[in-house]
């Protein structure tokens, strides 16, 4: 994960950042089919984001915060902590909002 976190940190906050940090996961969960899960949650909170402001105006307020909300999330990811900590990790991200 340390390496999506470093990618995310050098990206735009824009929507096509979103959409290719999703296809990164699709890949990411392929090939380590034990982060399938982890991957797929947080794949669908970026589609939620990027549905929701996909053609439309997106104000610059809420790019960047949502942009923050997602790196911080993902830093915070031990994607090969023990079963208790993977559980907090799909729980969190479960229960995140990139926006609101």
């Amino acid at each position: 994960m340390n390496d999506l976190h470093t990618w995310l940190s050098q990206q735009h906050h824009g929507l096509r950042t979103f959409r290719t940090f999703q296809q990164k996961l699709e890949t990411l969960g392929r090939d380590d089919p034990d982060q399938r899960g982890l991957c797929h949650l947080l794949s669908g909170l970026v589609g939620n984001y990027v549905e929701a402001f996909d053609e439309a105006p997106l104000p610059v307020e809420v790019a960047d915060g949502a942009y923050q909300r997602l790196l911080a999330l993902v830093e915070s990811i031990d994607f090969h902590g023990d079963a208790d900590r993977r559980l907090a990790d799909i729980n969190r991200v479960a229960e995140s909002r990139l926006w609101q």
